[in-house]
């Protein structure tokens, strides 16, 4: 038995082990853990789920991830680079201390400001010029340019507690900083093991189900699987697709299935001139970096059959996907469709390029994010094997390694994912795609250092559009010109399954999270 297999056993046996929670209302198995406490550390889905638990922000999205009023009870525009938000009244943080304007105008002015983020809020806040507080439930904010999504943006940005925050690093939320204003109260966070947090008395919005919650880190599939199986946990995410039908079948058990907004796609770096893992057939690194040239992007986009890892690798658990958010969000494009395997015109490509005989490439992904990474890099190094490159390996690493290397671009190309968290596309094409510009908060995502003046130009035009229609007219339409150039290379929308006890529900949708207060019995 090889050791990864033996660890794998012996964390299924010691879930399998644990006797059911007792002392809990409501235990949860959950597959990935945040990287802090501070909900303004990092952007990533796990740590944005988290921060959900004890901080709100100025508006709440829905499972579908529309607007509506969250601390911020209104707003109105005195004109295009003015706005007016007003405060609900009445609320508390978790001390008791009252929200007032200033902690607004904290929050947002930390936003960009938190040492050593890895997915910063930047972006969200950069459209911001001034801020002023009218009084203690209302701010003004001054943009420095038209911004109709101006709600959308700093409305994802949580808002904290100044007294309770102001000069401590995000390492102090874990021991006494993290006082927010939502509907559970931190409790104490053991990384790697377990979070609990107990129903805020005090909540201003709907009272959650389950007083004292626990979450328990399980990162293995099995092993999470199996916790649930066994009592131990009440609810689990990221149910592995071949374990669907499975559990939807075991007495006292059911899955809750949605499709996402998250979308999975393969990176090829145009960071260097030199593409790290790349490199001519007989394995020496290669002068020039093919990923800058579009006919290499686009001819490895066609050597992707997307329905066959849909269905072989997913059992179905997917939509194959050719641009950022799917039919359900506005600017999605009906006419930027998921290529079709073409070998032959990749081929072709290829050819037209330089590399007839292709050239050498390693394939690198996490194995532990979301259901079948690991499994999803080896079939596309076949795939591109067939599509007549020299695939020299595929490395699949865990994720909390793995990302850090990616934003620092150690890979060439890579499986990485985005999740839609807004109405509309405007603020993923904006983070993962426009040019990459730290100080202006744009393309904090943007790994493959792809850059377009032309889109740039065209996407800034869509977002300070007021009229909606005219909006998402426009997002379509720089949807249609980026892709022309192809970026990044789309692979398919996950579709995402919930494991629970019989008696209980959970609203969920296309922000994939799993929160407590989400969770109630039927």
């Amino acid at each position: 038995m090889t050791f990864a297999k033996k660890t794998a056993l012996a964390a299924l046996l010691s879930t399998t082990l644990l006797s059911p929670a007792m002392a809990q209302d409501l235990t949860i198995g959950r597959a990935s853990e945040q990287s802090s406490i501070d909900p303004q550390f990092s952007r990533t889905g796990n740590n944005q789920m988290t921060s959900t638990m004890f901080f709100d922000r100025l508006v709440s999205f829905d499972e579908n991830l529309q607007v509506s009023p969250g601390l911020a009870e209104s707003w109105e525009t005195e004109d295009e680079n003015t706005w007016l938000i007003h405060l609900r009244p009445d609320v508390t943080f978790h001390d008791g201390s009252a929200l007032t304007a200033d902690d607004v105008i904290y929050s947002l002015e930390r936003a960009d400001e938190v040492p050593n983020s890895p997915a910063p809020y930047t972006d969200m806040v950069s459209s911001v010029a001034a801020m002023e507080k009218v009084d203690d439930l209302t701010v003004k904010i001054t943009t420095n340019a038209p911004n109709p999504a101006l709600m959308e943006d700093i409305g994802r940005v949580f808002i904290l507690s100044k007294a309770a925050t102001e000069g401590r690093t995000s390492e102090d939320f874990a021991t006494g900083a993290a006082v927010g204003t939502g509907p559970y109260v931190f409790g104490e966070w053991k990384p790697g093991e377990t979070l609990t947090m107990t129903a805020y008395d005090g909540y201003w919005g709907p009272k959650p189900t389950f007083k004292d919650v626990e979450i328990r880190y399980i990162s293995n599939d099995a092993a999470r699987v199996a916790a649930l199986l066994s009592g131990a946990v009440d609810v689990i995410d990221a149910v592995p697709p071949q374990d669907v039908a499975r559990l939807d079948a075991t007495d006292g058990m059911h899955v809750f299935s949605t499709p996402s907004g998250r979308v999975i796609y393969l990176g090829l770096s145009m960071r260097f001139d030199e593409a790290p893992g790349v490199t001519d057939l007989n394995g020496a690194p290669l002068a020039a970096n093919p990923f800058k040239d579009v006919r290499v992007r686009k001819a490895i986009s066609l050597m992707i059959d997307r329905e066959l890892i849909v269905d072989r690798i997913l059992g179905g658990s997917g939509v194959p996907a050719g641009q950022l958010v799917p039919e359900a969000l506005g600017g999605y494009n009906p006419d930027v469709p998921a290529d079709t395997p073409d070998i032959e015109k990749a081929k072709a490509l290829l050819a037209e390029a330089g590399y007839p005989e292709g050239f050498g490439i390693t394939v690198y992904s996490s194995n532990d994010r979301f259901p079948g990474d690991g499994d999803l890099a080896q079939a596309l190094g076949q795939m591109l094997t067939r599509g007549g490159l020299k695939v020299n390996g595929v490395e699949a690493l865990p994720y909390s390694v793995y990302s850090k290397a990616a934003s620092a671009g150690d890979y060439g190309a890579f499986v990485f994912s985005l999740g839609a968290s807004t109405p509309t596309s405007a603020p993923n094409l904006q983070s993962l795609l426009h040019t990459y510009d730290k100080d202006a908060g744009k393309g904090a995502f943007n790994r493959v250092r792809f850059s377009s003046p032309e889109f740039d130009a065209a996407l800034a035009d869509a977002l300070q559009e007021f009229d909606t229609d005219a909006r998402l007219k426009k997002l379509r339409d720089v949807t249609s010109m980026v892709f022309d150039e192809q970026p990044i290379v789309p692979l398919y929308w996950q579709k995402v399954h919930w494991g629970l006890k019989d008696g209980l529900i959970i609203d969920a949708g296309l922000s994939e999270q799993t929160l407590p207060q989400k969770v109630s019995a039927e």
